[in-house]
């Protein structure tokens, strides 16, 4: 299998928690004797967080290295600019957490390890609208705040449309760059759109920057968060601690009972008991679970079909279940899931900056959709946040 992850530059955290997770499926499924009888090996180069270098590591790996596989790797970044080749090359292809990558090319052999569903855009703030609009009083504007990089176009168009289908005005929208390192100017120009709502959509390090930015200013939404990578990152988490008290993100998976699915808890104690040694994220709740499951989605249909054919894999992809650590899978549309499961949580009673408080769930509290939570929404944001 040839891929590339982006094991330097802003996505690194991350991606070097999906390397792992695919390193504990490679060992698992080769202890079981590989597929196809033959045993599983990796061809995985560094992109360090560029997509100009995408193209390039894709033609080599097929080109020189001849691998019976592609995957995708982490994010927009990665996959948009490597779609092209693998269309033309009409190979197979199951990518990692990348957000609408399909919806203009619409390539018919690409499938999405992501939860968003077939509206990518809409999914990933759905529930954070949703969230406001049952509170008392009822939230009317909401300001949209994100950087200026390409991960975040397609979130902010499904914000707006949100904001539309639940009667909310955006009163202030804005972009910032991703060498900001004060965002100060940031929260004032949202404060003096005076928005009920604040939605983020914002990188890791700059996630941090904009909490410590808001937590010290005058300015209280009543509900903030909705689409920041970052607070799912253990070392985001411990950095910030009390600091997150009241956010509202968005989410993949979380450990509370209704997210237990069949191997996932035995997956995180392999992949924690490995994670110091390995200078990876310590829980790995955020990336883990759904970097098995893309391997588990590629190994069961080379099983089923019973060969490394990129059509064959691709038709069996299209009409099958998959049974994997996040449940059971179906794609639709686009290659995207069937059904959208987009968590939102709340961080609530977070308390100094110790790693164990977030481990079971305790403190990011499922709050959305009904059918997976595991507690209440604090709302406003003011009394979220005073909430130890």
């Amino acid at each position: 299998m040839g891929y590339c992850l982006s094991l330097t530059g802003p996505l690194a955290d991350n991606s070097r928690s999906a390397r792992l997770a695919h390193e504990i499926w490679r060992q698992d499924v080769n202890s079981r004797g590989g597929l196809l009888g033959r045993p599983v090996e990796f061809v995985r180069y560094d992109d360090q967080g560029s997509a100009d270098s995408v193209h390039g590591i894709y033609e080599r790996l097929i080109d020189e290295h001849e691998v019976d596989l592609v995957i995708g790797g982490y994010g927009t970044n990665t996959l948009l600019p490597a779609m092209p080749l693998i269309a033309e090359r009409e190979r197979f292809f199951v990518g990692l957490m990348g957000l609408g990558v399909n919806n203009a090319l619409l390539y018919p052999n690409y499938f999405a390890m992501i939860p968003t569903g077939p509206d990518p855009n809409a999914a990933l703030t759905e529930g954070f609208f949703a969230l406001a609009a049952e509170q008392t009083p009822r939230p009317t504007t909401v300001a949209l705040v994100s950087a200026d990089a390409e991960f975040s176009r397609n979130p902010v168009i499904g914000a707006r449309a949100n904001a539309a289908k639940y009667g909310m005005k955006v009163v202030h929208e804005a972009t910032y760059p991703l060498s900001t390192d004060d965002f100060a100017p940031v929260i004032d120009a949202v404060a003096e759109s005076g928005g009920d709502l604040l939605l983020l959509c914002s990188y890791l390090a700059d996630s941090v920057g904009l909490a410590r930015a808001l937590r010290t200013h005058h300015f209280r939404p009543k509900m903030v968060g909705g689409a920041m990578i970052g607070p799912q990152n253990t070392a985001v988490r411990t950095k910030l601690g009390p600091l997150l008290n009241g956010f509202v993100n968005y989410e993949y998976w979380a450990p509370v009972p209704k997210m237990m699915f069949r191997g996932v808890e035995e997956l995180l104690k392999t992949y924690q008991a490995r994670a110091g040694e390995a200078g990876v994220d310590l829980l790995g709740h955020y990336m883990v679970p759904l970097a098995y499951a893309q391997l588990q989605v590629v190994a069961q249909a080379v099983e089923s079909t019973g060969g490394l054919d990129d059509a064959s894999l691709s038709a069996y992809a299209r009409e099958a279940t998959f049974s994997t650590v996040v449940g059971d899978v179906r794609f639709g549309a686009k290659g995207e899931w069937m059904q959208p499961r987009v968590l939102q949580v709340q961080f609530q009673g977070v308390s100094g900056h110790e790693v164990g408080q977030f481990r079971d769930g305790a403190r990011q509290i499922v709050v959305a959709p009904p059918e997976s939570s595991s507690g209440k929404l604090v709302f406003p944001y003011a009394r979220a946040l005073a909430v130890q």
